[in-house]
């Protein structure tokens, strides 16, 4: 029997997160066979751990794009990436996210007359200094299947005059992979090693380019941080690119004591660090909704987010970039008004088998 070809595209550690449920149920499947592509976006120190975690087959094709701007990413992916769809013959791209080789592999595809799948589709921050923002409804606007994980997802897509059957609720891929490694990572040795204590600590991520990429914003929080660290000790695995921005402004040398920098972390110590942490503080749209799901009290270094569920009905909180409102919300933190975790609807560790579903109802074989 001829398998019906589909290709994926992933580019940084989210994605692979998603991408991971899906390329489990498609190996060996009776009627489709995947090809996996790696745009190489991410840094590969934090793309290849990754991999190896997650279970994710080895790509088929690395493009080996580089971190690169935005503008020259485009350009590279579909450069690169057009003669493997012409060979592939794929009859369904499936991208996910919101980074540049998302919009690229999708605009690639659909040059092409290849169907867009998008996973994660219909999130908004309703930011558009925000590069991410414009990645997500470029990409919604030119999908056959717009694969959503909570209902203002739809209602967004809808208002933009997306059709209804093009709108796929189905759930939240990325916490498919977390249910499924939750066990596994319990057994992650990370806080022996940092010699923590759980619930003594905080655990920060921050790498967003309206935090770290200009000296006054780093500073700003590193000012910040130094503070909470007086409060408790904040455990940071320090992006490459806050690294970078942080070598080049003179910031962190030395750090203060109670400030633990660290290199980046795989999967599961990550996750073990953050399931066991008093407290997450982060800048990324993935933590929010993994803090939500481990019931782990999360701040959000921003002033949107494209996932207001996880504070409608999550443990995370909007926390914004003053330092003043950031420090009383750590304060309430610590004094135990402590946010209700309601886990939402389809976050349920099934959503790629429902992502699935569709799929085998709209290819249903030549």
């Amino acid at each position: 029997m001829n398998h019906i070809p589909i290709l994926g595209v992933v580019g940084a550690r989210p994605n692979f997160m998603k991408m991971a449920p899906i390329a489990r149920l498609l190996q060996n499947h009776r009627r489709f066979k995947l090809t996996l592509v790696h745009t190489g976006q991410h840094y590969a120190s934090m793309s290849d751990p990754f991999f190896r975690e997650l279970g994710l087959p080895t790509p088929d094709y690395h493009l080996k794009i580089g971190s690169t701007s935005a503008a020259e990413q485009i350009g590279l992916v579909i450069t690169r990436l057009v003669p493997i769809l012409r060979k592939v013959k794929p009859r369904l791209v499936l991208v996910v996210g919101d980074v540049t080789s998302t919009l690229a592999s999708a605009l690639a595809a659909h040059k092409l007359g290849i169907a867009v799948g998008h996973v994660e589709s219909g999130l908004r921050s309703f930011d558009e200094t925000m590069p991410e923002e414009i990645n997500r409804r470029l990409t919604d606007s030119i999908s056959d299947f717009c694969f959503t994980h909570s209902p203002e997802a739809d209602v967004h897509l809808r208002r933009e005059g997306i059709q209804g059957k093009r709108i796929h609720r189905v759930g939240n891929l990325m916490i498919d992979t977390l249910l499924r490694l939750q066990p596994i990572a319990r057994r992650s040795r990370i806080q022996e090693q940092l010699k923590l204590k759980r619930n003594g600590y905080a655990l920060l991520t921050l790498h967003r380019p309206s935090n770290v990429d200009h000296e006054e914003d780093l500073r700003k929080f590193a000012s910040l941080l130094e503070k909470i660290g007086q409060l408790i000790p904040v455990v940071f695995p320090i992006h490459p690119r806050t690294v970078q921005s942080a070598q080049r402004f003179g910031i962190w040398d030395p750090p203060p004591v109670a400030l633990r920098l660290i290199e980046p972390l795989g999967y599961l110590d990550f996750l073990k660090l953050q399931e066991d942490a008093r407290f997450v503080m982060t800048d990324s749209g993935g933590v929010q909704e993994e803090s939500t799901v481990l019931g782990v009290p999360c701040l959000t270094l921003r002033d949107n987010t494209e996932r207001p569920a996880t504070i409608r009905r999550g443990t995370n909180r909007l926390a914004g970039t003053n330092q003043k409102n950031i420090i009383a919300h750590v304060h309430r933190l610590l004094s135990g008004d402590l946010p209700r975790r309601r886990v939402p609807p389809l976050w349920d560790g099934r959503s790629a088998q429902r992502l699935l579903d569709v799929i085998e109802k709209s290819f249903p074989g030549d």
